[in-house]
């Protein structure tokens, strides 16, 4: 019987930064060379794939069955595959393949994992930037092995915001969100990947994020991290099929937790 305690976890946290590093190599050479990919779309225009995603993602597959092939594998390109563990990673290979496509650093890899549908282990890989995140489950978070921790004193009105919007949220509803976080005295700020908006909340670096619909594996991985290092999250729903489905996505730092609540009607 496998030790689901916190040797387990601190084992599958080495391992997910591992994967996360080789991963990130991998998409970082596809990143260099973006202009030979063939782009393809999903469900509009904007939302967009190409072979450097679904190769990222059959790589950390790969590497995860190699050590825990009992565990379940979520991931945004090959979707959900059970497994008879209580535990299943939760992964997006690119998250921000808009910006990775278009020639922006503004994209990550991130790497999630589940114990009984809660966040345990979070890695969060930014090539671009040569940054890697990382927490576990009572263990803290870093970024780049030095330990992150939030700031009380910051909130919306004198940090930054981070936001996300999509196809699946009326424009009419983004727009509302925009004014009442502006009118309530804040700023904000997207950079097209809600992965690496979520890394930056736990860094410090903005104050909260929002995004009315969301997935699952766009956000477990920031979940674990800005929560290790301080601040809160909105539950996602992970019962049955809901893991699968979109939810809304609110992290924050202690001190901008009640106004984004109000802002998201939470």
């Amino acid at each position: 019987m496998a030790d689901h305690g916190g040797a387990d976890l601190k084992a599958r946290l080495v391992r997910a930064e591992e994967i996360a590093r080789v991963a990130g190599a991998l998409a970082l050479d596809y990143f260099n060379r973006r202009e030979t990919l063939v782009v393809e779309t999903k469900r509009d225009l904007q939302d967009v794939v190409s072979i450097a995603d679904r190769e990222v993602e059959n790589l950390i597959r790969s590497r995860v069955r190699q050590v825990y092939p009992n565990d379940g594998i979520l991931g945004e390109e090959y979707g959900l595959e059970t497994g008879t563990s209580e535990f299943t990673w939760v992964i997006d290979p690119i998250d921000g393949t808009s910006p990775f496509v278009n020639g922006m650093p503004n994209w990550c890899v991130s790497i999630g994992l589940l114990r009984q549908g809660v966040p345990v282990v979070g890695v969060i890989s930014a090539p671009c930037h040569n940054e890697l995140y990382a927490a576990a489950l009572g263990m803290g978070a870093t970024l780049n092995g030095k330990t992150m921790v939030l700031n009380d004193a910051r909130n919306i009105r004198n940090a930054v915001t981070g936001i996300g919007a999509n196809n699946y949220v009326k424009p009419a509803f983004v727009a509302k969100m925009v004014e009442n976080l502006l009118e309530a005295g804040g700023n904000f700020i997207r950079n097209g990947s809600g992965a690496l908006m979520l890394a930056y909340v736990a860094a410090g670096r903005l104050v909260g994020y929002y995004e009315p619909h969301m997935h699952a594996w766009d956000c477990m991985a920031g979940y674990c991290l800005v929560k290790e290092a301080g601040g809160f999250y909105h539950p996602f729903p992970t019962d049955g099929d809901k893991l699968t489905k979109g939810a809304v996505v609110l992290a924050a730092a202690p001190g901008a937790i009640d106004d984004l609540k109000k802002i998201a009607g939470l």
